[in-house]
């Protein structure tokens, strides 16, 4: 457990490490390339080391380097056995791996942690299913242990539920180039954090494979294209950076970060926006961002597309005058933890008034007090509650080395700031 000191004056500069969204999709992508890529900035963290893992089972041997790594891809040849594959805590690596498996020959199990065999995949097993994969929930139930029985990816039209994840979808077309015909993905209703879909054909045009797209409604892959082998320098992380412009925020003061894409693409980035809408002011440089803290009043915003924010605006809402709505954000129940019940339990214990909707939050600002927090070994819940440490005295984070999955120097970034 780690006391947070409150901080008189908060005027710092911070640099952010590289984007885990980017790093574990160029991970993919570079292993499916035809020869050797060098992936600079990328995040070592151990979500992208699960990823890393899972690749050195299909053979391929990644290595880490000083200032990135190095992936000397197989042209999608991966080595025909049988592996169990742990990805840990990791979302992201299962259903990217699980797709994966789609285009090797044998079986491949993957599993994971207690709270890991809870996140549903279903919709990414029938989407693989349509396209001539037999893969499977071991226990029946569409969540992890996942087995894949395959002897490539056939191709053809697949059609899966959005609400969930987009990265169903992101796995399926990562891996779709690789299929026997062309791959059309359908899909049904509303599509959950449509900017990390950009950010997936955003590293795959890099890499040479463009992704035809209708809407968010129906994507399309021509067959027969490839993924060239290149130097790919991976950009800041715009969620990593809304813990330092919370800081900003809450102790109505100055913080830049530096390593960072003012035009990035990454949906994240539109946290800004909202503090902005806050009271905050904002300014942009070349590779660098600055917030400027003020009075904060309440808002109501739909964060359906920035999910992983939403535990850095509610600690921000809670020191804001008014009353902040946070809507359309049912999909975050199923992260690391239940991110909706969580925050309204923690919020609560430091004497903010929470109201928990199936999905959402209402959120009345005013004075917050100390407490000791309970992260559910949530990194995201970890990093927020430490910003709320800065502006009150007596809080406590529990098990604070769970940020180790996103951002392992966060503590060491945070002391900056003092």
């Amino acid at each position: 457990m780690i006391e947070i000191k409150p901080i008189n004056h908060c005027d710092g500069v911070v640099a952010v490490p590289g984007s885990k969204s980017y790093t574990h999709r160029a991970l993919i992508v570079s292993s499916l390339a035809d020869g050797e890529s060098s992936l600079i900035n990328a995040l070592r963290c151990e979500d992208t080391e699960r990823t890393v893992e899972g690749l050195k089972k299909f053979g391929v041997e990644v290595h880490w380097e000083n200032d990135g790594i190095r992936v000397p891809g197989k042209g999608g040849m991966f080595k025909a056995t049988d592996e169990k594959i742990d990805v840990g805590n990791s979302g992201t690596s299962v259903r990217f791996l699980t797709a994966l498996a789609a285009l090797k020959t044998g079986i491949t199990l993957l599993d994971g942690s207690e709270r890991m065999r809870k996140r549903p995949i279903g919709e990414l097993l029938s989407g693989l299913g349509d396209l001539g994969v037999n893969a499977y929930s071991q226990r029946g139930n569409d969540c992890p242990p996942v087995i894949v029985e395959s002897q490539g990816l056939k191709g053809g039209t697949a059609r899966i539920e959005g609400k969930e994840s987009s990265q169903f979808l992101s796995g399926l077309l990562m891996v779709a180039p690789y299929g026997q015909r062309e791959v059309y993905v359908e899909v049904a209703g509303s599509l959950a954090s449509k900017p990390y879909v950009d950010i997936t054909r955003d590293v795959m045009s890099a890499f040479g494979v463009e992704v035809r797209n209708q809407g968010y409604q129906s994507f399309f892959i021509k067959a027969g294209q490839r993924y060239l082998p290149r130097e790919y320098r991976i950009e800041g992380d715009a969620s990593s950076a809304s813990y330092f412009f919370s800081a900003a925020a809450v102790c109505r003061g100055r913080v830049r970060v530096e390593n960072l894409n003012p035009a990035t693409i990454q949906g994240d980035i539109g946290f800004l926006g909202i503090l902005e809408r806050m009271g905050c002011r904002v300014t942009r440089g070349d590779d660098w961002i600055e917030v400027s803290g003020k009075q904060l009043r309440g808002i109501n915003v739909d964060m359906n597309g920035m999910p992983d924010l939403v535990p850095t605006l509610a600690v921000t809402a809670a020191f804001a005058r008014g009353k902040t709505v946070i809507q359309n954000i049912g999909h975050l129940r199923l992260k690391e933890s239940d991110r909706i019940h969580a925050l309204a339990v923690e919020l609560s214990k430091m004497g903010v008034r929470v109201r928990e909707r199936e999905d959402g939050l209402e959120i009345e600002g005013g004075k917050p007090r100390g407490a000791e927090v309970e992260t559910h070994n949530d990194h995201r819940m970890a990093m927020s509650f430490a910003i709320a440490g800065l502006a009150v005295s007596g809080v406590k984070i529990k098990g604070e080395r769970c940020v180790d999955k996103s951002f392992p120097g966060f503590w060491e970034a945070f002391q900056r700031l003092y």
